[in-house]
């Protein structure tokens, strides 16, 4: 017996949330995850007089919050959403961007994003008393000892749930604001990296039920003079990591596309996007070699070298849809 936990994104709107449930079956390990369904009604994907979707899996990995003497082979299944007619449902994000990206595997595309979230408990961010603000920004980021740092408990529960689980995380730490952190996932294939930052994200949720805290992805989770949260993401391509002014070609071609970019790289952007706080105003691009207040940032080993190597896009939240966001820059700077 083995305990299958399938994880599929919903119909919610403007944000699109978790779901998941639990199939026990009989299957050896070495079998692969059978399609299921749920009720789409329930998600916002589907009407009650005809609520059947169904899930088809994509990617599978280790379920690191199962008790392995207890059973053997369990695995979080992260699945697409269809209709009963397997036509791909109008909430399913993947099956495009596949679509899309298989156009260019010739150019070898990596990604990495970097995902920001603030804890959460009654209400409040981590760190901030029940009434009144803490100290300001400075000491928070990367900030060690007990009023510096706040969720560290569920940062690193949940970097151990990813790394037993098999996911590509490359790290996490502290951020600006207080109770905000940020994990990493890649550099990968970039459906391939989308796959595990949404799976990374659940795992997420789930380690914070644990210690009595709410996840948020808002890209702008308090008001004031306080960070966004965002989501990074780190590009490259196998010209850009031959040539430095690939790497430049590839920033003026996001330029380019910059007004349909921020209409989907996440709700609520310019909130987040205000120039005040890290990365240019909504209304403006720019690139520049270490430069965060810039829409990409060109890292400075890259510029020093002159070899090439990736850029990173700043402008997409917190709560973006990475297949989005990747099917968007790799369509704009693979020509």
């Amino acid at each position: 017996m083995r305990k299958l936990t399938y994880i599929w994104i919903d119909g919610s709107t403007p944000d699109s949330l978790l779901r998941s449930k639990i199939k026990i079956t009989a299957d050896d390990v070495e079998v692969d995850p059978p399609r299921w369904g749920f009720d789409g009604s329930s998600t916002h994907q589907a009407q009650g007089d005809s609520s059947d979707c169904v899930l088809v899996p994509v990617f599978a990995c280790q379920d690191p919050l199962s008790d392995p003497e207890s059973i053997n082979g369990d695995q979080l299944v992260f699945c697409e959403v269809y209709t009963p007619e397997l036509e791909p449902h109008n909430s399913n994000m993947r099956k495009s961007t596949a679509e899309l990206l298989s156009k260019y595997t010739h150019h070898e595309v990596l990604v990495g994003f970097e995902q920001e979230y603030t804890l959460f408990k009654d209400k409040r961010p981590l760190g901030f008393p029940p009434k009144g603000d803490p100290p300001p920004q400075g000491k928070y980021y990367c900030g060690v000892g007990f009023d510096r740092a706040f969720g560290r408990q569920v940062a690193e529960e949940h970097l151990d749930m990813c790394l037993k689980a098999g996911l590509e995380i490359g790290g996490i730490n502290a951020e600006v604001m207080p109770g905000q952190w940020e994990f990493q996932i890649g550099p990968i294939d970039p459906l391939y990296a989308a796959d595990q930052l949404w799976t990374a994200r659940w795992l997420l949720h789930r380690v914070a039920e644990r210690h009595g805290v709410t996840v948020s992805f808002d890209p702008k989770p308090l008001k004031g003079d306080w960070n966004g949260a965002g989501c990074h993401t780190n590009i490259s391509t196998q010209e850009m990591r031959d040539s430095y002014k690939s790497c430049i070609d590839a920033c003026k071609a996001l330029e380019k596309y910059h007004s349909l970019h921020i209409q989907h790289y996440g709700d609520g952007i310019r909130k987040r996007l205000t120039g005040l706080h890290e990365t240019c105003k909504y209304d403006e691009f720019k690139y520049g070699v270490s430069d965060r207040s810039a829409s990409v940032r060109i890292p400075w080993q890259v510029a020093k070298d002159e070899k090439g190597g990736y850029i990173e896009d700043r402008r997409p939240n917190a709560n973006c849809d990475p297949y989005v966001v990747v099917g968007l820059i790799v369509k704009a700077i693979c020509v």
